[in-house]
């Protein structure tokens, strides 16, 4: 809050964001989920976008970061200005569908207008890595770990929930949300290992399988905390290669 009144509300002008996502409205305009550094998740009118209207129509795409300005006092500010803040993040293949998978968890697990610096500094640094090639499986855990740490739904990874014993990578555990890992005599894939919980915390995978249990153990955490809602980009991987979303 500022003033009074929530971040975005008045007039902003030239803040550091990226389009999440765009649709049509009526018959000129766009509206655009954009994400800010200094004012989170916010909703926006661009008036006349779709005619072409330079600048909005050339920069407001996903992936370009921007120098975004807007005004309003309604529930729907209206852009007034684009820019280029940076090199737009080349994405192709299966790394754009990754970078549309990011940009829906930031839709479904950010609340509009509160603020996260922290995470527009990850967002932006996985969206590099990804157009880099450097290792879709290790960037995507990266940063659900760190987007969960962030808005208060980190997870446990440091000792066992009933004992507080330090995890031992030699035993198997059942991840309880919102309460840790619990030890466990029985193998399957609603468990996991000691060595894939301690690798997830020192955000160093050192074998295949740690990162397909890690990525077991992340879609139930994330699934459970989007409240009943599903992620549409992982079907953008059904089509390719009949592989899903990393």
């Amino acid at each position: 809050m500022m003033g009074g009144f929530p971040a975005g509300f008045g007039r902003v002008a030239l803040a550091e964001a990226v389009v999440l996502h765009r649709r049509a409205y009526r018959e000129t305009s766009l509206l655009v989920e954009a994400f800010s550094a200094d004012h989170g998740r916010v909703r926006l009118l661009a008036k006349g976008a779709q005619r072409g209207r330079a600048p909005l129509a050339r920069w407001l795409q996903p992936f370009i970061p921007l120098r975004l300005s807007w005004s309003g006092r309604g529930e729907l500010p209206v852009v007034t200005g684009a820019e280029p803040g940076e090199e737009a993040i080349p994405l192709t293949g299966q790394d754009l569908f990754c970078g549309f998978y990011l940009n829906e968890l930031l839709l479904k697990l950010l609340p509009v207008h509160d603020p996260h610096p922290g995470v527009f500094r990850l967002y932006l640094a996985a969206l590099r890595q990804l157009g880099a090639g450097k290792g879709r499986e290790r960037t995507l855990r990266d940063f659900e770990v760190a987007l969960l740490d962030e808005i208060g739904y980190g997870l446990a990874l440091d000792r066992e929930a009933v004992s507080g014993d330090a995890i031992d990578p030699a035993k198997r555990y059942v991840y309880v949300i919102d309460q840790g890992p619990v030890a466990t005599d029985q193998a399957g894939e609603d468990t996991v290992s000691g060595a894939t919980l301690i690798a997830l915390r020192q955000r160093r995978f050192a074998e295949a399988g740690e990162l397909a249990e890690a990525k077991r153990l992340l879609r139930r955490v994330i699934h459970a905390h989007l409240n009943g809602r599903t992620l549409k980009s992982r079907d953008l991987f059904k089509p390719v290669e009949r592989k899903e979303l990393p």
